[in-house]
């Protein structure tokens, strides 16, 4: 197979935004490739101009806040017109309004660069990346030699989700819907026992006694016959009353609290939360909701924990049939109710590295050999954690989005990023990984690309 063309060298490219991390990651792979990369944290307008003014062959725009990224696109856009620009973008909307204001704007999601590695470790421990190409899926392998991509259709759900979508139907995690649904099976419960004494003990035909049950659940009367009927009944039908009172009361607080809630989760269809084989995900923003779209998708019950209760992406959420419980994700309590032990896998993918870190070690204390999947954004305290304990397969975001932005930048195409041991390797449309260290130019070139 042959090798994939190698990006172009000499060019002078400048990096933009308030991503420290994210914009040196970029930086250092442009010029390890060979290019001339100056990086401008946050600049002003008036600095952005001063180096603008020299010819520059592109332009990148790193930020995690839209907003950031739309207003510098739009700044270089008018300093430099017809200047290359590559951003990243996580909104559909604000993508939407870049490409429309900017023809010359190649906009990146910045799932698009991160989900295929989530995605992959979610469904299986030794798959690398994992990606929708049309109506395929296209697989990179671990394997002892080398990796190794494979090309399938997409499955139907297996038997084993379709067993946890049913066992999560009419089993709500929250305790009014549960306190619901108690109510109204006790009603019912009362309902059918009232009838059967009525036919059995009093001799009605069942028409009156279905009819005499429903007063007696409505407070309005028992049957007259009852009047004469044995000490026995007289001291059951005592006893069905004063439950009535409860099981309404249940049934009518928890209906009550349904109604006037925002309820992210339903009782039975799309959004009833799953009990087996299912994916735990933590974290609902841009990522994570992306992340539980493509595992419902691939046929996967998915559950996501949001801590923000106006968190932007859960009305979309809720629209795309998502499942979500408000809670805290390192809560032990609320990871059992969500039936973490038999869970396929728990992905922590919140923006906060310490909170994923903290949500891990939850994990790991009531399911020990849970799989667990982490975003990361390559800081020390992960590393260190990672060395301390088998955490799980953790997501570098700068470590897969700088290359894959930097690469874009360079007009080299390719379908995802992602890391394999201490090796980043690229995944082309053509099927062929390639291990991104071999674009790098020597030393002696550097220094003359750099004077």
């Amino acid at each position: 197979m042959n090798e994939p063309p190698a990006p172009p060298t000499g060019r002078r490219l400048l990096v933009v935004g308030d991503d420290e991390d994210l914009g040196l990651s970029v930086a250092e792979h442009a010029q390890r490739w060979g290019n001339a990369a100056l990086r401008l944290h946050r600049p002003d307008d008036e600095a952005l101009r001063d180096h603008l003014r020299e010819p520059v062959d592109g332009v990148a725009v790193v930020s995690r806040d839209d907003i950031v990224a739309l207003r510098y696109t739009l700044l270089v856009e008018h300093l430099a017109p017809g200047v290359r620009l590559v951003v990243t973008i996580f909104d559909h909307t604000v993508a939407s309004e870049i490409t429309r204001a900017v023809p010359n704007c190649t906009v990146l999601g910045m799932t698009d660069a991160i989900v295929p590695t989530l995605l992959g470790a979610c469904v299986a421990p030794e798959l690398a990346s994992l990606r929708r190409v049309g109506d395929q899926l296209v697989a990179v392998r671990h394997s002892p030699a080398g990796p190794r991509v494979d090309w399938h259709h997409r499955r139907p759900r297996s038997w084993k989700a379709r067993a946890g979508k049913a066992l999560g139907q009419l089993r709500p995690v929250d305790g009014s819907s549960r306190a619901m649904l108690i109510g109204f099976a006790g009603l019912l419960l009362v309902a059918a026992l009232d009838t059967a004494l009525g036919v059995l003990v009093l001799h009605e035909h069942w028409p009156d006694a279905a009819w005499h049950a429903a007063r007696t659940l409505t407070t309005v009367g028992s049957a007259p016959a009852a009047e004469h009927a044995p000490d026995w009944y007289k001291v059951l039908s005592a006893v069905s009353m004063l439950a009535v009172l409860a099981f309404a009361a249940m049934f009518t607080a928890g209906l009550v609290d349904r109604l006037t809630s925002r309820r992210l989760t339903a009782l039975v269809g799309s959004r009833a939360v799953p009990r087996r084989d299912h994916v735990v995900v933590v974290g609902l923003g841009q990522v994570g909701l992306r992340l539980c779209c493509e595992l419902q998708a691939l046929g996967i019950g998915v559950v996501a924990v949001e801590r923000d209760h106006h968190a932007p992406c859960l009305p979309l959420a809720r629209a795309l049939g998502v499942p979500v419980v408000v809670g805290r994700g390192g809560d032990r309590f609320l990871l059992r109710r969500l039936s973490l032990p038999k869970a396929r896998a728990l992905a922590a993918v919140s923006s906060d590295g310490l909170e994923n870190i903290a949500v891990a070690v939850s994990a790991r204390a009531i399911a020990p050999h849970q799989r667990i999947v982490l975003r990361a954004g390559g800081d020390d305290v992960t590393n260190e954690s990672r060395s301390l304990f088998r955490i799980g397969a953790v997501c570098d975001v700068t470590r897969i989005t700088g290359p894959f932005v930097a690469a874009r930048l360079l007009d080299v195409d390719l379908l995802s990023v992602f890391a394999i041991e201490d090796r980043t390797c690229a995944l082309f449309a053509d099927g062929l990984v390639h291990d991104l260290a071999q674009w790098a130019v020597h030393d002696s070139e550097l220094e003359k690309i750099g004077s």
